[in-house]
Order: structure tokens, then C-alpha cells, then sequence
């Protein structure tokens, strides 16, 4: 048994009570996130949420899935597959059906060997990583809604697993990119929700991040800019990490313009 299984069911309840007295009109209101919907970001969660669980209870199926995915997306593109793929599911009925089956899912996972590694669409993951991935996408995510409703979301501990993900994807945020990647990795100081303190490479006294754990996962998602932030970052290796950070797989992708993405007032 492991935490992180429990971690991403409780950022999911987080999620599922912002929304869960919101009436379908309203969860097809567009947040600031590509111009997705609250639906489109809820039927993201669950289909991936769906495919990660296939890779601890069926491989085969799973790996059938992947290629549906690939051979789908260079003619309708991924937005347009989920819709297919939930056939129809929107609103309350759907918000309902994710938190039904990521609540299964959290309960399976937590007596799942967290070493095991199991195939997805990238390289292979060890079940720790794969959870933790989707905790780290339902946070990211659920900012989007957070911004459009104007609450300022109330961070936990628990977002300590996004931070190591972060730093831990240090190296995948130039390699991604086809850059060289630096021999240091910067030094990470982080002030936890809780007030307790966070720090990673603490050898590293050139180049440095410290600041707002919320704010440095806000980064690393790229849910907000980092100069929407008040992160101080020191060093040419730390400016550039933080500015292009993506701790989340995929092609690289560009963090959002300074001012773009915020609360609504």
C-alpha cells in the first residue's frame, strides 16, 4: 500500500466538489485552457484516467487503445477523439461518471506494487510515476476551472508529489526540445501549503528556484507564466528551465503568455 493512489483521489474530490453543484449549462462554459470547456477537461481526466487504469488491469487493451489514439490524431486531432471516445457524455451525467470510476481506480491502485512499470503511450512507467501523472494533470487542469470560476483554490501537502515531478523532469524539459541538458540541475526551495520547507540540490548555489510550492507547480504545468509569479529564480540555467519548464509528456509545448492565464474577477 502507498499514499500517492490516495493523493490523486483526494485532488480529484477537490475537483469533483468545485464543480459537482454546477449545472450542465455552466460546465460547458469555456475556461482560459485552449478555450476548453469545463466538459472538455473533465472528459480529458477520465479518458486518460481510464487508459492509465487499463495499463495496471489490461496491457493488451491498453496498447490497443494507444494505436486507435495514434492513428486517430494526425486526421481529427486529440479534442475531437475524446469527444468521440465519451460518446456524448457531458454535463452532470459525466462529471458523475468520473468521480465513480476514479474512485474504483484510487482503490484498486493503492495495493498495487508502486515499482511494477507498465506500458504507455511514451516509455514505460513505474505505477508510482503513472499515479502520480494523474495527480499531477487533475491539478493542472482543475486550475483552469478554478481560474474561470474566480476561487483561489486552498493548495494541501499533497501537491509535494507535482514538485518532485518537477524537479525530477528537469532534464526532460531540454531533451524534449533537442537542447543540450545542463551538468547542474538549480537548487529548489520550495514553502509547502503546510509552511514546511522544501529543497532540492542544495549544492547548487549558482542557479536557484525558490519561492511558492503552488507557484513552482503552477510553472512546471504550465498553468501560469513565470512572470505572473513571485518565484525568484537566479542563474542562466534556472531562468531558462523555468521558463520552458513541462514536467507532463508530449511534444513541447509553450507555457502560457504573462497575463494570460489568471483568476476572473
Amino acid at each position: 500500500m502507498f499514499q500517492q493512489p490516495n493523493d490523486f483521489r483526494d485532488e480529484s474530490e477537490a475537483l469533483f466538489r468545485l464543480i459537482s453543484e454546477l449545472s450542465d449549462d455552466q460546465l460547458c462554459r469555456q475556461t482560459q485552457f485552449k478555450h476548453w470547456t469545463i466538459n472538455d477537461i473533465i472528459t480529458h481526466l477520465h479518458m486518460w484516467n481510464w487508459a492509465a487504469d487499463l495499463s495496471l488491469t489490461d496491457e493488451s487493451a491498453l496498447l490497443e487503445f494507444i494505436d486507435r489514439v495514434k492513428s486517430a490524431i494526425p486526421q481529427i486531432g486529440m479534442r475531437q477523439f475524446e469527444t468521440h471516445w465519451i460518446n456524448g457524455l457531458a454535463g452532470r451525467v459525466l462529471v458523475s461518471r468520473w468521480r465513480e470510476y476514479y474512485t474504483d481506480m484510487a482503490t484498486r491502485w493503492v495495493d498495487a506494487d508502486p515499482r511494477v512499470r507498465l506500458k504507455w503511450a511514451g516509455p514505460d512507467m513505474s505505477v508510482l510515476s503513472s499515479i502520480t501523472a494523474r495527480l499531477m494533470e487533475t491539478w493542472a487542469h482543475g486550475q483552469a476551472v478554478y481560474d474561470l470560476l474566480g476561487i483561489k483554490r486552498v493548495d494541501t501537502d499533497r501537491i509535494q508529489n507535482i514538485a518532485v515531478l518537477g524537479v525530477n523532469t528537469f532534464k526532460w524539459t531540454f531533451l524534449n526540445r533537442s537542447w543540450a541538458v545542463p551538468d547542474q540541475v538549480p537548487g529548489v526551495e520550495l514553502v509547502a501549503p503546510s509552511g514546511e520547507c522544501w529543497s532540492w540540490n542544495e549544492s547548487n548555489r549558482d542557479d536557484r528556484v525558490s519561492g511558492s510550492a503552488t507557484e513552482f507547480c503552477q510553472v512546471v504545468t504550465q498553468t501560469r507564466n513565470i512572470a505572473d509569479t513571485q518565484l525568484k529564480v537566479s542563474g542562466q540555467i534556472a531562468e531558462c528551465w523555468m521558463a520552458n519548464a513541462q514536467c507532463f509528456a508530449g511534444p513541447p509545448e509553450t507555457p502560457p503568455v504573462a497575463g494570460t492565464r489568471a483568476a476572473s474577477t
